[in-house]
Formats: structure tokens, C-alpha cells, sequence
């Protein structure tokens, strides 16, 4: 899969705020670009394409992946927008970091990836599974697994955790309780836009 690897501060200067890609801060002020951004009207295209981006960028994503989650979201009742920012909250890389378990998404999906996570005690290495109300969520009792999750937790994460999900610090196991609501989405994000882009296609 292919992955952004390039700087990440200029996106966030470009993006805003992206809590899922960096929890760095630019210590510049004016935007990116030569000279800083000349103040003119975006056009709607630019502004559907900058809330797409933001998405993509937020929660690692290629172009492909996308596209069908949002095509996913299509076939769903109810509102795309929402049902889609749903799914994406709802994968196993964003709810481990989500549980405070790593700093960003990066790093949650290398704990992923590499076996460091159970699933109701299955270790489940694809970072885009769904998690599902009534999920448990464990750390392999390994020592190298639990001592990169004690590392990884004294980074300062978001605020608190969301409702839908559990954690207890002391055995290192988490719970999905429900589904997500819009108003625990850390980001900030018109996911309205993001879905006339792709209606547009």
C-alpha cells in the first residue's frame, strides 16, 4: 500500500490540523507556499478537493481506498457523510489510537501490522478491520509488546477517549462499546464536501 511519507508539518500548514498523521505543531505562522498564500477566493472545487485531502491524510488512505469506502457508504441507509466518517473511525489502526494505545495512526497501524494487537484474542493484523461493538482489545502478552505500548502511551495523546470505547491503563485492555458519534470525530473535517467530490467523479 502506498503511504505519504513526505513532510508532514507542511501538510498540516497547508490542511490544518491533522490529530491522526502528527501531534507535532509548526512554529510558523504565515501558510505554506512561497511568500505565504495570496488571499483569494478558493473555488468550490478547491475547497471539496482541500476536505478530501484532509481525510486521506488524517487516516492514511490512498486514493483507491477512499473511493470505496465512500462507495461502502453509498449502499448504506442513512447519511453518507456521516456513515463514512463512521467506518473510518471504526478501523482497528484509528480505535487503538484512538484508545490512547499510540501517538498517531502511523505508529498505531505498525502495532497493527506487526502482530502487537488481539482482536477477542485473535491477533488481527490488517490495520482497515471493522471494529464492532462488544470488540475486546488486547495487547499480545509479550514483553516487547507491552513495553513499546507503555513508551508509546507516555506521548501526550487527544484530550480523552471517546465514548464508544474503554480502556483500562492497569491490564492494558480496551472495549468497543457502540458505534461513534459526530461530535467525538477529533477532526475537524466538512464531510459533506468530501462526498459531493466524489459525486462529482
Amino acid at each position: 500500500m502506498s503511504r505519504y511519507r513526505g513532510p508532514k508539518l507542511k501538510l498540516t500548514r497547508r490542511l490544518g490540523d491533522l490529530p491522526g498523521l502528527t501531534r507535532k505543531k509548526s512554529k510558523k505562522i504565515s501558510p505554506a507556499g512561497e511568500h505565504g498564500q495570496q488571499s483569494r477566493k478558493s473555488s468550490e472545487y478547491a475547497l471539496r478537493l482541500e476536505e478530501k485531502q484532509k481525510l486521506k491524510f488524517n487516516y492514511g488512505l490512498n486514493e483507491k481506498q477512499l473511493l470505496n469506502n465512500i462507495k461502502l457508504a453509498k449502499k448504506l441507509q442513512g447519511s453518507t457523510g456521516l456513515i463514512l466518517l463512521q467506518m473510518l473511525e471504526m478501523r482497528l489502526d484509528n480505535t487503538v489510537f484512538r484508545m490512547g494505545l499510540a501517538p498517531t495512526i502511523p505508529a498505531a497501524r505498525q502495532l497493527v501490522n506487526h502482530g502487537h494487537i488481539l482482536i477477542n484474542n485473535k491477533i488481527i493484523s490488517i490495520c482497515s478491520y471493522q471494529c464492532k461493538p462488544g470488540d475486546n482489545i488486547q495487547i499480545k502478552h509479550k514483553s516487547a509488546s507491552i513495553k513499546l505500548i507503555e513508551n508509546y502511551m507516555n506521548f501526550p495523546g487527544l484530550a480523552n477517549i471517546p465514548s464508544h470505547l474503554e480502556l483500562n491503563k492497569n491490564s492494558l485492555t480496551g472495549k468497543v462499546n457502540g458505534i461513534i458519534e459526530r461530535d467525538w470525530v477529533a477532526l475537524q473535517i466538512n464531510e459533506l464536501l468530501v462526498v459531493e467530490y466524489y459525486s462529482r467523479k
